[in-house]
This record gives structure tokens, sequence and C-alpha cells, in this order.
């Protein structure tokens, strides 16, 4: 298993071209190519600025008493999160945080808002400034585009997958995700129950498979190379928004791309089957 440092992707990279060059020379027949899928929003730009979006009374509701309350006293200590983000949850920022969930309750809706982050694959960790990647609606494509360029240019034969890190539960045979998921066999419902759920009763919880292209891949080994790719690959600057400003000493919207650009990003993980 491999994990590939490359720079940190900016919008317009041209990600497939920076895919091709990393793994030319690391990879062979038969290997899976695993890339972020935040990476590859922020890079074709599927990004949004938050700080010019106006809230509404819904959205301020849920940045003020949801989250400080809900989340900070009940659900928080239900699905057993570290007592620093409990801390953070209870003094939820209200302004920033208000225009944070008008843009989740206007691409993802209700159900997905009400969780306490990276809500339906909404992600502002490893952003500068008030930005926020948005899920791929275009994930297989983009898969499909990603092999096909490794074919043709390194003449390897592979599989390409997307994955996030938010988590997918097990239960024996039976795989959901609080958000949305291309994989057959993972059942996509619920948002914020769907989460409960899973962190309450202690599930099993690996990152979320969202397409493939190359070959078609069992769930379960879907999740498997998933979550080994999730901890091969890191965190970047933080695993929340709160760590990433904690860690360059600033404010919650006060990260920059520069600041970003210093820290080791490995969006590509080459995993090798056993043969």
């Amino acid at each position: 298993m491999l994990a590939i440092t490359t720079k940190y992707w900016m919008p317009k990279t041209d990600y497939v071209k920076e895919i091709t060059n990393s793994v030319r020379g690391k990879i062979e027949n038969g290997d899976f190519i695993v890339v972020s899928e935040k990476a590859i929003s922020t890079a074709i730009g599927n990004v949004i600025d938050e700080s010019s979006v106006e809230p509404t009374l819904n959205s301020e509701f849920i940045a003020r008493f949801w989250m400080r309350t809900v989340w900070g006293f009940i659900l928080g200590p239900m699905c057993q999160l570290p007592a620093s983000l409990l801390q953070h949850l209870r003094e939820y920022p209200f302004e920033t945080g208000s225009r944070h969930k008008q843009v989740a309750l206007q691409h993802c809706g209700l159900l997905q808002t009400l969780m306490f982050g990276s809500e339906g694959g909404i992600d502002a960790s490893n952003l500068a400034y008030s930005y926020v990647s948005l899920p791929l609606e275009n994930a297989y494509r983009i898969a499909q585009k990603i092999h096909r360029e490794l074919l043709q240019a390194l003449q390897k034969t592979i599989v390409v997958i997307i994955t996030d890190t938010d988590k997918t539960y097990s239960f024996r045979n039976f795989h959901f995700a609080p958000r949305q998921t291309l994989f057959r066999g993972i059942h996509s419902f619920g948002g914020t129950l769907a989460y409960v759920v899973g962190r309450f009763l202690g599930l099993r919880r690996r990152a979320t498979p969202i397409t493939a292209a190359g070959r078609e891949l069992s769930v379960e080994d879907a999740l498997e190379i998933a979550e080994l790719a999730n901890h091969a690959r890191g965190f970047g600057a933080g695993r929340t928004v709160w760590d990433m400003a904690e860690k360059f000493k600033v404010d919650l919207t006060d990260v920059t791309w520069e600041m970003l650009q210093t820290v080791k990003h490995k969006p590509i993980v080459v995993l090798r089957s056993r043969r």
C-alpha cells in the first residue's frame, strides 16, 4: 500500500494529469487506485464560498439551537464524540454556522443538514476561508475518465475507486451510510438518524466507497479498500475545521490557500491485492 504525496489540488487543477504523473512507475496491473472525493471536488471547482450565502430562519435555528444544544448535550454524548468536539459544538459559531447550514439545506436536504458536520458529503476541512466542497454529482463518469487515462497513458489495467472519509456502518451483511453512495449494497438513508444509530449501537464503521471503474467489486471488498486507504491517507491539515484552524493558529475562516499548500496532502493511495 502506498499513499502518494502531491501538491495541494487547488481549484482548476488538472487532477487526471496529477494522478497519472503521480502513479507513473508505481503501479502494476490489478492495482487499486483510490482517490479522495474531496480532492477531486476541489480540483474541479465543485466548491461554494459560504461568505456570500444568506442564511434563513431555519438555518439560524439549526445553528443556534440544534447544534449547540441537541448535538452538544444530547446526540453528541450518545454518539460518544470526543470531549473537544463536544465543546466546539456547544460553542457552535452562529453566523458562519448559519450560512453553512443554509448551504446544506439547499444542496442536501433537512435530514443531512441536521448532521453535526459533513452534511451529505459537504466538507469544510482542508479548504481555505469560507469555502466548502460539495459531493460529486458525476462520480462514476469521473472514475471512468481516470481509469481510461491511466489505461491509455500507462498501459495498466487497474481499478479506480473514489472514496469519502464519512463512514458506512455494517450490521452483519447489512451496510448503510448517512450520505449517498453509488455502490450497490450500501443503503443510503436517514442522514443524521443513520449516523446516530450506527454510532450509538457501536456498529463497525469504515470509510465510504462512492464509486469504482475498471471492474465490479463486492461491497465488502470496496469497504475494506476504502478504509485501508483512509488510514494510509491521513487527514491533511486536520480532521475537522476546528483542528485545521488550531493547527494554523487562526480563526475558522482565516485559513489561506497558501497555508494549505504547506501541508502534506495524500489524495491518492495505491493498493495491491495479494496474489
